[in-house]
């Protein structure tokens, strides 16, 4: 009798053993840091003080850089500003020249996986402007 508890409760410890396993379906998470920056983002913006949209998605060329349409409200005629992704920040390729002569400078910071704290240089040639800028996500 003892061998028959013994070999039931070995069978049923088995069962919930093998009934807690899942199969893996073959894919392993994502370790690029930039499907946290990628998507469409609403833009509220210190220097145009408008709202507006960007689109941030990754740059094929690169393992860290992304692209970002409508940089600055610029206009999506334009082609978009590069940036690279390290960790929750995202900062600008350095002088990059953005819509019609725009030189732009620095940085954002992700919260959470929503918003994006901005703060950054942009230049016309004669006026330098701080800009600071907050995206959330759609």
């Amino acid at each position: 009798m003892q061998k028959v508890k013994a070999l039931v409760f070995t069978a049923m410890l088995a069962f919930l053993v093998f009934a807690g396993c899942q199969k893996e379906n073959g894919t392993t998470p994502s370790s690029d840091a930039r499907s946290a920056f990628t998507g469409n983002w609403s833009v509220q913006e210190s220097w145009v003080k408008l709202y507006y949209e960007v689109s941030i998605s990754a740059d094929t060329s690169s393992k860290a850089g992304v692209l970002i349409s409508n940089f600055a409200g610029i206009g999506l005629s334009y082609k978009p500003a590069k940036a690279l992704v390290s960790g929750n920040t995202i900062t600008l390729d350095p002088n990059q020249t953005i819509g019609n002569g725009l030189v732009v400078n620095g940085s954002g910071t992700l919260s959470g996986n929503t918003v994006i704290h901005w703060n950054y240089t942009i230049s016309d040639g004669a006026t330098l402007r701080q800009v600071s800028a907050t995206y959330t996500k759609d």
